[in-house]
């Protein structure tokens, strides 16, 4: 009887678990697409690179790029060279960066 209960234990936190790791993977798609957005739009997006937790853009029109709004995603510094923005993700780049690739 114990033997049950404890594999029922088991059973709930593996279906936790795989909830929460789901959750977040939707999380990254949403700020991928509000990214985007923040940027001015896919037709904006020249071209982009990432170096470990940087995101370089070269954009068409970089007024059309609402840098607030980026900050507010979580970028930790954004800096604009030329027609260039050179923003700071920290450790979730990557990540963001699979997801805008799916989307472009």
């Amino acid at each position: 009887m114990e033997y049950i209960q404890y594999l029922i234990i088991i059973v709930i936190m593996v279906i936790i678990g795989l909830a929460i790791v789901k959750s977040k993977n939707k999380n990254f798609k949403i700020e991928a697409n509000k990214l985007i957005v923040f940027l001015g739009g896919r037709e904006n997006i020249i071209e982009y690179n990432y170096n470990k937790s940087r995101l370089t853009v070269r954009l068409k029109d970089i007024s059309l790029a609402n840098k607030e709004s980026i900050q507010r995603l979580g970028a930790s510094g954004i800096v604009e060279v030329d027609d260039q923005l050179k923003i700071i993700l920290g450790d979730d780049a990557r990540q963001l960066i699979k997801y805008i690739d799916e989307l472009k």
